[in-house]
């Protein structure tokens, strides 16, 4: 069992130390809006990552041969994450950053989970990553089912963990961050997603 528990932990580490449109999201919610915001996007992305565990563990036969899956996830979250860089692009500059994050209300939290939740669940390198560890943990002959379960939880537990480090150290960041700097963050995080979405479409396009 603590064999387990220590590939969990590596396998979650590994999975916070890639840099994509997820991270790119995470920081820029916690510089913009707070580490409260943030770590509601952090939690949509737990959830999406959960949801992930459970359809490739009990249906990675299914999704692993089923390529026209794929390819419809890379076109639509190609678009979307396109979308979302032009969002970005055409955001104006702030007179100030917003910063009272004490009353948040619940539309804002609801929309900070969705935002978390859309961004992960729409990468198909996401699903494919958890196809893979899928794969993994079921040829793992000496794991049994308390074994699966707490590998994939210590792997969940880890990358939300870090991510919520990852928001906190931006948010105290944000008081050396002004509006101008702001705007071009919200530029650089625009190319980043543009770059992503076309990236996945290109991906689609080959399958």
């Amino acid at each position: 069992m603590s064999q387990a528990l220590l590939e969990g932990v590596s396998m979650g580490l590994l999975l916070s130390a890639m840099i994509g449109p997820v991270f790119f999201t995470l920081i820029q919610s916690s510089l913009e809006k707070g580490f409260r915001y943030a770590s509601m996007v952090a939690l949509g992305i737990l959830s999406s990552d959960t949801l992930y565990v459970l359809l490739t563990f009990f249906g990675i036969k299914f999704l692993a041969t089923a390529a026209y899956f794929e390819s419809v996830l890379g076109y639509v979250g190609g678009a979307i994450l396109i979308g979302f860089g032009v969002s970005y692009l055409t955001k104006k500059q702030l007179a100030k950053p917003e910063s009272n994050l004490e009353g948040v209300q619940r539309t804002r939290k609801r929309s900070a989970f969705l935002k978390g939740f859309s961004i992960n669940g729409i990468n198909p390198f996401v699903l494919l990553f958890w196809i893979s560890i899928a794969s993994l943990v079921h040829l793992k002959e000496s794991f049994d089912s308390a074994d699966v379960w707490l590998y994939y939880s210590a792997t969940l537990l880890t990358v939300f963990s870090i991510d919520l480090i990852k928001a906190y150290i931006a948010k105290k960041l944000s008081q050396f961050v002004t509006p101008k700097f702001m705007f071009w963050l919200n530029k650089a995080v625009g190319v980043a997603m543009i770059g992503f979405g076309i990236r996945l479409i290109w991906f689609a396009f080959g399958k």
